[in-house]
């Protein structure tokens, strides 16, 4: 690698770290507003939410002292190791919502509505898609399957906005009130699907 090569891949890596520790603080924020609005609210698609941006900021967290402790650009066993834990922890809640959204349309619970929830759901709506696409650059940049993996989670995040977004919304002004599990149920087919494309995927993977 050339001097010039080298100085490239370091500021890349030292942008793809800030990304990640500036996606995890506004996700820590977002979560815990999401999780209390939603228990307030009794919207399990709220909850569900707010718990994903839990996991994403503990995906983002290992993410980041990964890509500190990393100096070289081969890819390293560490990156199959985090890619595995960020689609391990999708699968976890993918159970957990999936739970929680099926009792609600059996026992009918009726969610109040969260106005302040589709405050938040727009909010990440027009946030998360920039986000994923740097993450993904980035990874691309630096040769790091970890970074990759949490740029999927990412985007994710910017698609269960929208299924959020549509139950919220139809459950405040609709008073369609399986909406909400409805939509907990669409967060929990993308769930699945990614955390199990994350666990098992063995090279880089465009999100295009």
């Amino acid at each position: 690698m050339t001097a010039l090569a080298a100085e490239a891949y370091r500021s890349n890596q030292r942008w793809a770290g800030r990304l990640v520790a500036a996606s995890l603080t506004y996700n820590s924020i977002e979560g815990v507003v999401a999780i209390v609005a939603g228990l307030l609210a009794g919207s399990v698609a709220l909850v569900g939410f707010g718990l994903d941006s839990g996991i994403e900021v503990s995906a983002s967290a290992v993410v980041l002292v990964h890509l500190l402790r990393r100096n070289e650009e081969e890819e390293s066993p560490w990156e199959q190791r985090v890619a595995m834990f960020v689609g391990l922890t999708f699968l976890v809640l993918a159970v957990y919502v999936g739970f929680e959204a099926v009792r609600d349309l059996v026992t009918t619970a009726r969610p109040d509505a969260s106005y302040f929830g589709i405050g938040i759901a727009m909010a990440s709506l027009a946030i998360m898609p920039v986000v994923s696409r740097l993450k993904h650059d980035l990874a691309h940049r630096i040769n790091s399957r970890a970074l990759e993996a949490e740029s999927r989670e990412t985007l994710i995040c910017s698609y269960l906005s929208g299924a959020l977004l549509l139950g919220l919304s139809a459950n405040a002004l609709l008073g369609w009130w399986w909406a909400d599990p409805a939509a907990g149920l669409v967060i929990v087919a993308f769930l699945a699907r990614e955390g199990w494309e994350a666990f098992t995927r063995k090279e880089l993977c465009c999100v295009d």
